[in-house]
């Protein structure tokens, strides 16, 4: 069975969507919502196949800086679980050029998307 961590914010309807699919769920925190296993602290044992959030929940609250640090995603990199992050399609460009892009790692999917998409990964 796939499994899909997800961070806080990801609608119910998707998840038992998933859930009907046969595709399990694991629910993840960033550090600082208290939600689910820290995802920096996934590691292949856990079977994560991918990741799904929104954007803002894998940028770090440090606003000192203009680039936002992805540190929280080190772990999915790291072990090569690709992460979907949810950005509306006509911001996937602008989100490109603020966090870089990384394609076989990190997509960015719009939000009417994003079923079709997990079911692939």
């Amino acid at each position: 069975m796939k499994t899909i961590g997800y961070l806080q914010g990801v609608e119910p309807e998707l998840l038992t969507r998933l859930n009907l699919e046969g595709l399990g769920t694991l629910p993840l925190g960033n550090g600082w919502d208290n939600h689910g296993k820290y995802i920096n602290h996934l590691t292949p044992k856990d079977g994560v196949d991918a990741v799904v959030g929104y954007l803002h929940k894998v940028v770090s609250p440090d606003v000192s800086t203009n680039k936002p640090k992805l540190d929280i995603l080190f772990s999915c990199l790291t072990h090569s679980i690709p992460v979907y992050l949810i950005v509306p399609k006509e911001q996937h460009e602008n989100a490109r050029k603020w966090i870089g892009d990384d394609e076989n790692r990190l997509h960015f999917i719009d939000p009417a998307e994003v079923f079709e998409a997990l079911r692939k990964a």
